[in-house]
């Protein structure tokens, strides 16, 4: 389990060049894996670290008018410094993100799933969510994705609805939307 008493194992650290080789070994296990990088914020469409970080300069100008400020975290085991997962909040809803792709997007490492790391992700990220003022967010997942859907459950998603997945985002072809109350 992902938590000792009230003290995670866990820290949300915003990108440094001191995970540079972390981050890019991230992305190379995902691209060999065919992996959904899902809260990566395009890492998978970049080749370089420091391309990655410039989130703002380089998302802003492919989304355009659709672009949504965010904050990327790096999920970071305490105990030996390694990264387990990445962690993306959006800070308000597109009308995309208001459909498809929610506040908050979040992958953890083949090798570190079922770990409890992504439950262990989101419960922290929602902390940073309530200091930016918000009252509730939403996240999405797969229909098909037990471990997403039991992770934003067991954080406090309630299910809204399901929709058709128009912009392929899924494998199953529908989206889940749930609620989370701050």
């Amino acid at each position: 389990m992902s938590i000792k008493g009230n003290e995670s194992i866990l820290e949300l650290l915003n990108p440094t060049m001191e995970y540079k080789e972390q981050v890019m070994n991230y992305r190379k296990i995902f691209l060999e894996n065919n992996e959904s990088f899902d809260g990566c914020s395009g890492l998978e469409e970049c080749e370089t670290y420091e391309e990655w970080i410039d989130f703002d300069n380089r998302l802003s100008k492919k989304y355009g008018k659709g672009y949504t400020p965010s904050t990327v975290y790096l999920a970071i085991r305490k105990s030996d410094n390694k990264l387990v997962g990445i962690i993306d909040f959006r800070h308000k809803l597109s009308e995309f993100l208001l459909n498809y792709g929610g506040n908050i997007g979040y992958s953890v490492l083949p090798e570190e799933r079922k770990k409890g790391y992504a439950k262990e992700m989101l419960r922290l990220v929602l902390e940073y969510c309530k200091q930016y003022g918000l009252h509730r967010v939403l996240v999405t997942c797969d229909k098909d994705n037990i471990g997403s859907y039991k992770t934003i459950q067991a954080n406090g998603g309630i299910l809204e609805n399901e929709v058709i997945d128009e912009v392929n985002l899924s494998e199953s072809g529908v989206i889940q939307r749930y609620w989370i109350d701050l």
